[in-house]
């Protein structure tokens, strides 16, 4: 359960955050255009006219002002050392990608070294502060095991890096990435308050709070982007609060922080395997993804971003729901249903947009044969 004194916390925490955040992004604005950290149009992009980038930089200053100004509120002996040190290792990593993120919005850095610094920033999370998954529950078993570092330690530096660029991919349109990110941190938050874990609750509220001060500003039609210091900010926190917000990280449970992201996860699985069918390289950027494919459809720009907040959210449900019932004896086999009943769904709303190839859909002329059998035999008759 959450004390009183933690909710007023929670509420003061976002209302200072959104207040930083609304106040941050118009100055952050005249920096961008002051400095030349601009989005010129392009064939692949969807804007049409020029606009100043560097958003995220307000989002992380609101994220940070806010919580070094809730911390010293915080009664002593609340947050544990493993607190501290998850606090620490946040903002010591956040602020090496931030830095990342804008000068790539400058200077438009290669791909490869965004990534090295990426997993720069992972290493200082895992080796400076020890910040690394742990425990592992074999499937449909009791048994917690510990993991040995030969698998710990890259996990947990795979972890943040695919989180990271994840919500990279998906920062395509109009306050999608923002909007995406910002149910993702609520379902955390809710998650956190049922558990009553204060680290958690804190670090979201605060990081909601941000997100959404940003988001006046950059929901269709936006006034700023977030640019890369956003997307891999925002990815860099959701990678650490979705992992570590649960200290024991198991087979079952690391479900849930799959869930959470489930939109961009699933947007990056499709992107890389819908470019090695196409033999292209991994990294080439396409107008393939989920945002391209509804626009295609004919949804309007302001339509496909919120059908794709309501998958999100629909993730986030089954986030909470598949977490509640995760510790029951039916546990294992619920989240086992679950995964596959989402892992169909997947591949059904896949081949129906078109996602992956326009021709192949596998399952869908699977559907469609075994749909017209039975008809053909009725007729045989």
């Amino acid at each position: 359960m959450v004390s009183g004194w933690m909710i007023g916390i929670l509420i003061i925490s976002f209302i200072v955050a959104t207040g930083l955040a609304l106040v941050l992004t118009p100055l952050v604005k005249k920096l961008a255009i002051r400095i030349g950290a601009i989005d010129v149009p392009n064939q692949r992009k969807v804007h049409t006219r020029i606009m100043p980038r560097l958003g995220g930089v307000a989002i992380y200053a609101a994220f940070t002002a806010g919580l070094l100004l809730i911390l010293p509120f915080v009664p002593e002996g609340t947050l544990s050392a493993y607190d501290r040190n998850l606090i620490s290792a946040m903002l010591v990593g956040g602020t090496l990608i931030v830095l990342l993120g804008a000068l790539d919005d400058k200077f438009d850095l290669s791909a490869k070294l965004k990534l090295l610094v990426q997993i720069g920033a992972a290493c200082i999370v895992v080796f400076g502060f020890d910040i690394k998954i742990n425990l592992l529950n074999i499937p449909f078993g009791s048994a917690m095991q510990p993991l040995g570092e030969w698998l710990s330690i890259p996990l947990t530096i795979f972890w943040i890096v695919g989180v990271t660029n994840a919500i990279n991919l998906i920062d395509g349109l109009d306050g999608l990435a923002a909007g995406v990110s910002g149910i993702a941190v609520a379902t955390i938050l809710v998650m956190g308050i049922i558990m009553g874990n204060t680290t958690v609750i804190l670090l979201s509220a605060v990081l909601l709070g941000g997100i959404i001060g940003f988001l006046f500003f950059n929901f269709h039609p936006a006034k700023i982007f977030m640019g890369d210091s956003g997307s891999l900010f925002l990815g860099f926190a959701l990678a650490m609060l979705s992992m570590l917000g649960f200290k024991q990280i198991t087979i079952v449970s690391f479900v849930t922080p799959l869930l959470i992201i489930g939109v961009p996860l699933s947007d990056t699985f499709f992107a890389i395997v819908r470019r090695w069918v196409q033999k292209k390289p991994i990294f080439a950027p396409d107008k393939g993804h989920l945002h391209h494919c509804l626009q295609q459809l004919g949804f309007s720009h302001r339509k496909t971003v919120l059908i794709i907040y309501g998958i999100a959210t629909f993730f986030g449900t089954c986030a909470i729901v598949q977490s509640a019932v995760s510790s029951s004896g039916l546990g294992n086999w619920i989240t086992f249903i679950v995964i596959c009943a989402l892992v169909f769904l997947l591949q059904i709303g896949a081949e129906l947009i078109g996602i992956v190839d326009q021709t192949r859909r596998p399952v869908l002329d699977l559907l469609a044969r075994i749909r017209m059998k039975p008809q053909t035999q009725s007729r045989g008759k």
